[in-house]
């Protein structure tokens, strides 16, 4: 685990290394856990990011309670600012915050998600009540093009009914942060609910 650490205001982050699937098979729970399981993405005052060699994503999330937290350029990305040839999906599954993104103010409720385009030199994240912060889940990847920032509702999601009842996978898939939606340059995210007495989404897990 490494730290980047401005008073109170701290990033953390992690390297992940790819697994060669003929290796993978031989990893016990413990293994698995610790290879391809991400536990701690939400505390106070705190971003908190993986960088996988899968693909070069960042998978992060940061919860602003009374302070506004950065989003910082890692020593992976070799890069001046964060945003330096990538792309940034970001959905907020707290309370409601705000994204600022170079100039641009960008207010979230719970469950919306907002674009922010490679160029953007500076990010920002706020909570707009300590008591019920945001909290925000983001997923970055690298971008050979810019695109416009754009926030996406709920109402603006394309939604896919998926699985059933009887083999406990019925769920909605939340198509938000798509090409279907919204140009990007290879970032594609979604939100999927499960339904009453379903636990399980898709098997095998994979990567597209």
């Amino acid at each position: 685990m490494f730290h980047l650490k401005t008073d109170s205001i701290k990033t953390n982050y992690e390297i992940r290394y790819a697994a060669h699937p003929n290796d993978a098979k031989s990893y016990d729970t413990q293994r698995i856990r610790k290879d391809f399981l991400i536990e701690k993405l939400f505390s106070a005052n705190e971003v908190n990011m993986v960088y996988s060699m899968y693909d070069r994503m960042v998978v992060g999330g940061a919860m602003p309670v009374g302070e506004v937290l950065n989003l910082e350029a890692i020593d992976p990305l070799k890069a001046p600012y964060f945003l330096t040839r990538r792309e940034i999906g970001i959905y907020n599954v707290g309370g409601v915050g705000t994204v600022k993104a170079n100039d641009a103010v960008f207010t979230l409720d719970n469950k919306e998600a907002l674009y922010v385009g490679s160029g953007d030199r500076t990010v920002t994240f706020e909570s707009a009540d300590a008591n019920n912060p945001a909290k925000f889940y983001f997923n970055s990847v690298t971008a050979h093009k810019n695109y416009p920032d754009r926030k996406v509702t709920k109402a603006d999601a394309i939604v896919a009914e998926m699985g059933a009842l009887e083999t406990s996978n019925r769920r909605n898939v939340n198509k938000m942060l798509v090409n279907q939606v919204l140009p990007t340059c290879q970032l594609q995210m979604g939100i999927t609910k499960l339904s009453l007495g379903s636990f399980w989404s898709a098997m095998q897990a994979n990567i597209h």
